[in-house]
Formats: C-alpha cells, structure tokens, sequence
C-alpha cells in the first residue's frame, strides 16, 4: 500500500475530514467538483428477501440520493436466497455441490465508484443475523486485497423485534468489522444523531408506524452521502 503523502493529497484529506465534522449539508452537497457520480450501496444481510431489513434500506438509500440526485447513484443488494458460505473464511473449503454468490458481491463492492455502502441486518438476540456474520467473515478477503474498502463510508441499519430489542448493541457490531477494513464508519446524522438506523418491525413487517425508525434510516441515509461527497470534493 503507498503510504506517501504529498501536500495536495494532505489538503484533500484536512477538508474532507473538516466538511464531514462540520456536517455537510444538501446545498453544499453541489461543491462537489467533476462529472463523476458516486454509488451507494445498500447490502440486506436479512435470510427473508423484501422484507424490513430489505425495505429499510430502500429508505435509506432514497435519502442518500435525494442529497444530490445528479451525483449519487444507490444499489440495493439482498443478500437473501444467495449463498454466503462462511467457512471459507476459516479456509474449509466448499462442500461438494456447494455454490458460492460472494465474489460476485465482493466484486461490486470494490468498485471505486462506490463510495459508500450501508450494512443492514435484523437483530436475533441482540446481535446480526448469521447471513450478516458470514458475509462480514468473508470481507475479511479486502484485508488482503490492499484493503479494498479502505476509504470507503460505511454505515449499519438494525431492524429489531422491539422498539428496544438491541438495534444499538448490533449496529456497534457490525461497526467493529467496517472499523477493521478501515472504512470511515458514521451513524445516523441530526437531529438523531446516534449509531446508525434502529428500527422496529412490530410484527407484521410493516413499519410504515415506526415514525422514528423512518427518521433515522432516513438521517443515516443523508449522513452516508454527505459524508461520502465531502470525501470527494477536491481541495485545490
């Protein structure tokens, strides 16, 4: 990995790193210079396809567009009905017949037009889904890949069976992981201003209810693309 810093390198990442804590804001969302648009991904770690998890972050990810819809661009993945193998992780190889839809993931993540990406997953005991586990393990590949996701925004979304059934204690999880990939992990942005996203399915997987769950997955959804176009603004 080059770990030179010249002085224009240096100044890009002062200003990006002073526009993220001053918090950037939609109308300084069109300082961000050049035609290039920035992706964002959303990755549904949920084994039930189109349900909370999934349709959490189709909220989430509308915000993160709604900041600068020229500018960013969002993709939703579920990883539902994929196989994510997480054995391979700990290098035991696939079983006979077994398939293995990760790389194909792995791939799309790594783009460098993808400047964030926002893991949701359903709290089960107060922590991430297996799928999420799994997917999470198998990141681990980026690590040796030069770190792939290395610069990269992240940010995490709980859905729980619970107004308070462990959102915050899963979303802290998962941030552990994307803090070891060297992401810049941010939370939900104001006026919540906590973690991440923390949402309730109430039991009939709706949560057109959860006013406050909305809220937040939808300040996550803002927080990510600012803080990833701030990334990006060049200082000259």
């Amino acid at each position: 990995m080059d770990t030179n810093v010249n002085r224009r390198k240096f100044l890009y990442t002062m200003g990006a790193s002073s526009a993220a804590v001053a918090g950037f804001s939609a109308s300084n969302a069109d300082a961000a210079q050049g035609d290039a648009a920035i992706k964002v991904i959303g990755v549904s770690c949920s084994p039930r396809k189109g349900k909370t998890t999934a349709q959490a972050l189709s909220v989430c990810l509308e915000a993160a567009k709604a900041v600068h819809p020229q500018q960013v661009n969002t993709e939703l993945i579920e990883l539902a009905e994929l196989s994510i193998p997480g054995n391979l992780a700990a290098g035991i190889p696939l079983a006979p017949g077994e398939k293995d839809d990760f790389p194909a993931v792995a791939e799309k993540l790594s783009k460098p037009e993808v400047a964030a990406i926002v893991v949701g997953t359903p709290v089960y005991f107060a922590n991430m889904s297996s799928l999420c586990k799994s997917f999470l393990d198998r990141c681990g590949m980026f690590r040796k890949d030069n770190f792939a996701l290395s610069g990269k925004v992240g940010g995490v979304l709980a859905v729980g069976g619970a107004r308070n059934g462990g959102q915050e204690l899963t979303i802290q999880s998962v941030q552990a992981a994307l803090l070891c990939q060297e992401m810049i992990v941010v939370g939900d942005g104001r006026p919540t201003a906590h973690f991440g996203a923390t949402l309730w399915n109430n039991g009939d997987d709706d949560l057109s209810d959860d006013e406050f769950g909305l809220t937040t997955a939808k300040n996550l959804g803002r927080r990510v693309a600012e803080v990833a176009l701030a990334h990006v603004v060049e200082v000259e």
